[in-house]
């Protein structure tokens, strides 16, 4: 169960990411296996630098040999090319959706409709190819979660193909308002083009959270070197932590986990009881782990209902817009709480209603024990006439015919 952090302090670009993936140790066969499946094996090279930026190493890559000019531009076009292309379906989506990202922001931009977006900033091909290539690594990696500092706004004026613009550029604007991104900014920060549209859509796309993890255990970080020349040190680095939503705290037996959480919580006193319901279920299928309800009296002697919601953190702001677009609150109370939580898996056992979905729990001594799903009994009760703890009983007695269909987890 492996973490990404990405530290964007400086800037994030494309080749950026490609670079400090190639860095922390993502074979270069990976990254480049989809772009020769595809026959764009001998229309380009890549060309990796080890380099310093004001002292610190990290590596620089280079797209060499591309013909520009036949390279497709419309994103209907390499929507289209990518949807031929014999990949994962995982890989092809997240290409996809990037570039879905980046039109979509054109778009907008410029005021025209989304098959008539050129990609003329991108370089299109090179944009495909760093897309390709990053989106492999992340595959390769297959990280639990995705944490991503904010990236930094810039400042100053940069010269396009759509004359000069102001720094952040348009179409940077457009994906951080779409996907409430905060940008930092501040005089701390150097003149110039800090953050690019290609760096800014895969993170809007692969990043799980814009934040830095509350905690780091290191077990591997790559270091990727921008090409512009900066007053201080331009690199990105990708951090790869060990387990850092469930910090394991017993290494003895690696039974017990530390989950960090995020508590939601708020009092309503203008909602019927059936927006509460209603509120409370729309929270749940957004990810919430668990709501709970209470009554409370609040001031002026109204009575109110206190709403609290326990989330993972990657799933923090999703169920955050719930709260405001589904519920009349609004403010909303929220803290980092944790929780101790037992390796389970998922899978059935053989018994005399046949195969039943049960939860194997692992308990500190080592011993194991089932949970019956309580539809799976429910379904049993009504169909052989017999109460639930009765089911519960049978099925659980055959705890040992427990065929496992997931690996553990927390």
């Amino acid at each position: 169960m492996k973490t990404l952090f990405i530290d964007c302090s400086t800037g994030i670009a494309g080749d950026m990411l490609l670079a400090a993936f190639l860095d922390l140790g993502v074979p270069r066969q990976v990254i480049e296996e989809p772009l020769i499946s595809i026959g764009l094996g001998k229309s380009f090279s890549l060309r990796i630098d080890e380099g310093q930026s004001f002292g610190i190493r990290g590596l620089r890559v280079f797209i060499e040999g591309l013909e520009q000019d036949s390279s497709p531009t419309r994103l209907q076009e390499i929507t289209a090319m990518v949807e031929d292309f014999s990949w994962e379906a995982s890989l092809r989506n997240k290409v996809l959706d990037v570039f879905k990202a980046l039109g979509e922001a054109e778009s907008s931009v410029h005021g025209i409709p989304l098959e008539k977006v050129h990609f003329h900033e991108l370089g299109s091909i090179d944009a495909l190819i760093e897309i390709v290539c990053v989106c492999a690594a992340v595959e390769y990696l297959n990280p639990i979660s995705i944490f991503c500092s904010n990236p930094p706004a810039g400042s100053g004026i940069i010269d396009t193909s759509h004359g000069l613009l102001p720094v952040p550029v348009p179409v940077v604007l457009e994906l951080a308002q779409r996907f409430q991104i905060q940008l930092a900014g501040g005089e701390n920060y150097p003149n110039g083009e800090l953050t690019t549209p290609t760096g800014l859509a895969l993170m809007a796309v692969l990043a799980d959270r814009f934040a830095q993890p509350t905690a780091i255990a290191l077990e591997a970080y790559g270091i990727g070197l921008g090409k512009r020349s900066l007053d201080r040190s331009n690199f990105l680095r990708i951090c790869l932590i060990d387990k850092n939503e469930t910090s394991d705290l017993n290494n003895d037996n690696q039974i017990l986990y530390w989950q960090t959480l995020v508590s939601q919580e708020t009092w309503i006193d203008d909602a019927t009881p059936e927006d509460i319901s209603h509120l409370i279920d729309e929270l749940r299928r957004a990810g919430a782990i668990e709501v709970v309800s209470q009554q409370v009296q609040m001031k002026k002697g109204r009575q109110g209902v206190c709403v609290k919601a326990i989330v993972k953190s990657d799933k923090a702001n999703a169920v955050r817009q719930i709260w405001f677009l589904k519920g009349t609150t609004i403010g909303l109370r929220e803290d980092l709480v944790g929780r101790w939580v037992l390796l389970r898996r998922k899978g059935t056992c053989t018994t005399p209603f046949g195969n039943v979905s049960c939860k194997q729990i692992r308990k500190p001594d080592g011993s194991l024990t089932i949970k019956p799903e309580h539809d799976e009994l429910e379904r049993i009760s009504n169909d052989n006439g017999l109460s639930l703890e009765q089911v519960r009983r049978e099925v659980t007695s055959f705890n040992e015919s427990f065929v496992p269909n997931e690996e553990w987890s927390w």
